[in-house]
């Protein structure tokens, strides 16, 4: 008969070998299973590029106002403008962006203009261009900038932002 003693050392030696086994699995040591599915290829990150629109382009005060629908987007420029009186401000970054909020976010930070190879301009964080922080330039003539964030959350959110310039350009 074995005596209690004896069964630990064996079973301490059962559960180091189970747990050597295991590891080993998990670092490549052998495969479990016969056929391992390749790991899907990364996607390219696209290379930076500079943005058709200037940071010094977009500094200044702006009314603001969003839209869902298309059609409602004159009467939301009307609505922009109003919002003249308690400004919008899109101020100068101390790196050569701009300081704007984040979606979601209380305390506005430092965002870069990032060009695309598809021609479309951003405005994010440092990052690839159309990243999920990123709002998409829609459309841009100097006096009205139109935005919409790129994560699809956000962007049903918030909609399509109409900044309409406060007076003449700063």
């Amino acid at each position: 008969m074995t005596s209690p003693r004896c069964v630990r050392p064996v079973a301490n030696l059962a559960i180091a070998s189970a747990l050597t086994m295991f590891l080993g699995a998990c670092a490549g040591g052998f495969n479990l299973s016969p056929s391992t599915p390749a790991a899907p290829p990364e996607m390219a990150v696209e290379p930076e590029r500079p943005a058709t629109i200037r940071p010094d382009e977009i500094v200044g005060k702006w009314g603001l106002a969003s839209y869902q629908n298309p059609n409602d987007r004159a009467r939301t420029e009307k609505m922009a403008l109003a919002q003249c009186k308690q400004p919008y401000t899109i101020g100068p970054g101390t790196a050569g962006g701009v300081v704007m909020h984040l979606a979601d976010q209380a305390t506005p930070q430092e965002l870069r203009l990032k060009g695309s190879a598809s021609g479309k301009n951003y405005i994010g964080p440092e990052g690839p261009p159309g990243g999920e922080q990123d709002r998409e330039v829609i459309s841009f003539d100097g006096r009205v900038l139109v935005t919409r964030f790129v994560d699809k959350d956000a962007g049903t959110r918030y909609g399509n932002m109409v900044y309409v310039r406060c007076g003449p350009r700063a």
